[in-house]
């Protein structure tokens, strides 16, 4: 008795507690005053005004109101108890190694040109044509749970349900890439991430890499300009990087490069203004995200692509498929696609966002892909990646699977949908499983491209020199000489001359600035409260804290 009595009062609280009734002032107050965000718990209970149902276990065993307390029973012979903490233990799957933190919706793609001349994939094709979308937005360095602020690329991934197959365009904020060769990813990730042994983030190996990687400075100009932190994810523009090969329905052959332009205009943040957001919402970026949403501002991006033909791709005077570099203004013509909108939140981020799943070897008929040897070597390491966090079958699972699929893949990790049933599992048969189709459209002739580890920093140059306004160079040059200030001497000459290579003045302009803040004397430590130590008899409260200097300003304990 003494057992059912306890777990009586503790239901007796906790009830009493869930159905405190808020005047009709106070619930209008707060249904129109907070943001969608902090309101999503207190909707869903004005959308289930009862329990969804009978609490069970993971095997659908009903759980007795008994068994949801432990106190002063048998844990081993509680089998609710040992089903919720054996999958607490085991809940949690392995980060990505970059594009760690994120966010994602669910929205649509719609046709509004006809591009039917350059491409014959279905998806980008018939005006007025409306495909199912899932995005992931993310950072790239930051792990789960980091700073959306921190100035550093930001990444968009679409996967698009077509009835051809998912198509997948992975996107950064930026429209040029930090290398070229990629074996040089590992060394990018592990520099741009924490330190083996501090685990902290590190400027030093950071420009270590930058200045022993020269073909990375026009990644990183577009960094430390005012494009580094744009005002959150929907406020910005993004690019796949890489150049497309296309063909229409006759087999003619277009290269080109997609664009997503955001159509709320692009925003970015000076580097004091992301610190004081961070300081008090490191999740800025996702929540604005949210609520713009959830608030039916639905955000857009209108698709474009910047169109070369085959003849005309090999008439350039420059390397188009180099991953690092711009193309050259006058040499293509731009074509608009469609538009991109995002109309609705995921029901759960981890079914939906963290187990999403994108590979930009996810192609369609009509797209065979980019030529060059960094996409080459990206297919097949976000397949690996994939495998490594989600299982083998991260296709199957139901954010990442296809409209249709007849596979030969049997078995492995869960999920596995039917397995295709009893369907022959070997290629070829006799007995009927699934055939290739014949693409009679399809360009016979190969296109080889060759490249070259030489350096040219004339794309840097122009960016600094023609892209940039006055005013973001001055703050390109203090976001650099901020970002130098950290590291050893010899570092921040190195990171100068290289500079100065991209342009002269540029580098005499971080060097100058850098010398100045190496002559001011380092911020003083911060002063905390101080806090004298109690007993736990010492119930007094005339114990008084001490005033603390914070800013030039005194500071008084609250009464």
């Amino acid at each position: 008795m003494k057992r059912v009595a306890e777990v009586f009062l503790h239901y007796l609280f906790v009830f009493l507690v869930g159905n405190v009734k808020c005047i009709d002032n106070e619930l209008y107050n707060y249904l129109n005053q907070t943001e969608p965000a902090n309101r999503q718990l207190y909707e869903f209970k004005l959308q289930h005004p009862k329990p969804i149902g009978i609490l069970t276990t993971s095997s659908g065993k009903l759980v007795e109101i008994r068994e949801s307390v432990t106190l002063n029973s048998d844990l081993f012979s509680n089998q609710y108890h040992i089903d919720l903490i054996t999958h607490a233990d085991a809940e949690r799957i392995p980060e990505r190694i970059v594009h760690a933190k994120g966010g994602g919706a669910f929205g649509y793609f719609e046709v509004t040109h006809d591009v039917s001349k350059y491409i014959k994939a279905d998806v980008f094709n018939d005006v007025g044509k409306v495909t199912p979308v899932v995005v992931r937005f993310s950072t790239v360095a930051q792990n789960l749970g980091g700073n959306d602020l921190a100035r550093e690329m930001k990444g968009l991934a679409v996967k698009f349900y077509t009835k051809e197959g998912n198509l997948d365009l992975l996107c950064v904020n930026f429209p040029v890439y930090f290398f070229r060769d990629p074996l040089d990813f590992p060394s990018f990730a592990h520099a741009f991430k924490r330190n083996p042994k501090t685990n902290l983030y590190d400027f030093t190996m950071r420009w270590d890499f930058v200045t022993k990687r020269p073909d990375s400075v026009h990644g990183i100009l577009w960094l430390l300009s005012d494009y580094g932190i744009p005002n959150g994810y929907r406020k910005m523009d993004a690019f796949p990087i890489h150049t497309y090969e296309i063909y229409n329905k006759k087999g003619e052959r277009f290269f080109v490069r997609f664009n997503f332009r955001t159509e709320q205009g692009i925003e970015n943040l000076p580097t004091w203004v992301a610190q004081a957001i961070a300081a008090r919402d490191p999740d800025y970026y996702n929540r604005d995200l949210y609520n713009a949403i959830e608030s039916k501002e639905y955000p857009a991006w209108k698709l474009e692509m910047d169109v070369m033909s085959f003849d005309e791709i090999k008439k350039v005077d420059y390397n188009p498929f180099e991953v690092t570099r711009l193309w050259k203004n006058g040499t293509y013509h731009t074509v608009e696609i469609g538009r991109l909108v995002l109309n609705r939140n995921p029901d759960n981020f981890f079914r939906i966002v963290e187990q999403s799943a994108f590979n930009p070897g996810n192609l369609v008929p009509g797209i065979p892909g980019p030529l060059d040897v960094v996409f080459k070597s990206r297919r097949v390491s976000y397949r690996n990646t994939h495998t490594h966090r989600l299982g083998v079958n991260h296709n199957r699972i139901d954010v990442n699977t296809p409209m249709y699929w007849k596979v030969y893949d049997r078995d492995g990790e869960s999920p596995l949908k039917d397995n295709m049933k009893n369907a022959p599992n070997y290629y070829p048969n006799s007995f009927n499983g699934p055939v290739p189709y014949v693409d009679p459209g399809k360009p016979k002739e190969k296109l080889t491209v060759y490249e070259t580890n030489a350096v040219d920093l004339e794309p840097a140059s122009y960016f600094y020199n023609h892209y940039l306004t006055e005013d973001q160079r001055i703050r390109l040059v203090n976001n650099t000489a901020t970002f130098v200030l950290p590291v050893a001497p010899y570092m921040q000459r190195r990171v100068v001359r290289l500079f100065s290579l991209v342009d002269k003045k540029l580098g005499e302009q971080v060097d100058h600035l850098l010398q100045q803040l190496l002559k001011q004397p380092p911020p003083p430590p911060p002063q905390a409260l101080k806090v004298p130590r109690k007993k736990y008899d010492d119930h007094h409260e005339d114990d008084e804290y001490e005033y603390i200097q914070y800013m030039g300003s005194t500071i008084k304990p609250q009464d």
